[in-house]
């Protein structure tokens, strides 16, 4: 956990599969905690080809149904399915605006929020933002994409910037963002 706070969570990301790979990871979450999934993300990495969305789009029952028996990720049969639903939602996304970064970046104008939190007790679960965010993926065919799922989303690849001001990333993702 603090080697993924102090490299990667909140760090602004523009690649694709990479955003895919949060979308998909912090869908899993849902219910759970973040620790849990981030122990099993190199056996989700593996068991979602590396998180190749085209890949993950063509999986089949037969794919699904040996993924409900890999014991290295949360084997919930609508999280699975949605991985699948949410890789061909992906795609069609990537067709009509060249990539799915400046589609989901749009929700923030493209570039990070910056908070000041003081506080963890500051942090909110959700905001306008993803609220937005949550409607219009859910329009576009996406599951497991609520409101609270998109804010989790939108800190964990830097559109928010929600390190508390006291914390020695806060100021170096700051910098990042401009």
């Amino acid at each position: 956990m603090i080697l993924y706070h102090d490299q990667e969570w909140g760090v602004p990301q523009h690649d694709d599969n990479m955003l895919f790979e949060f979308l998909i990871l912090e869908g899993a979450q849902a219910g759970l905690s973040w620790s849990t999934i981030l122990a099993k993300r190199r056996a989700y990495r593996k068991a979602f080809s590396g998180f190749n969305p085209r890949r993950v789009a063509a999986y089949k029952s037969d794919k699904v149904s040996q993924l409900l028996g890999n014991p290295g990720i949360v084997r919930n049969r609508m999280k699975i399915g949605s991985a699948v639903r949410n890789a061909r939602a992906f795609l069609e996304v990537q067709k009509e605006f060249g990539s799915f970064d400046r589609y989901i970046w749009q929700f923030v104008g493209g570039k990070p929020i910056t908070n000041s939190w003081r506080s963890m007790r500051h942090l909110p679960a959700q905001t306008p933002e993803s609220v937005r965010m949550s409607k219009d993926l859910l329009k576009r065919g996406f599951t497991f994409v609520g409101p609270t799922v998109c804010y989790a989303f939108m800190q964990a690849v830097g559109m928010v910037n929600d390190h508390l001001v006291s914390c020695f990333r806060y100021g170096e993702i700051k910098s990042r963002a401009r």
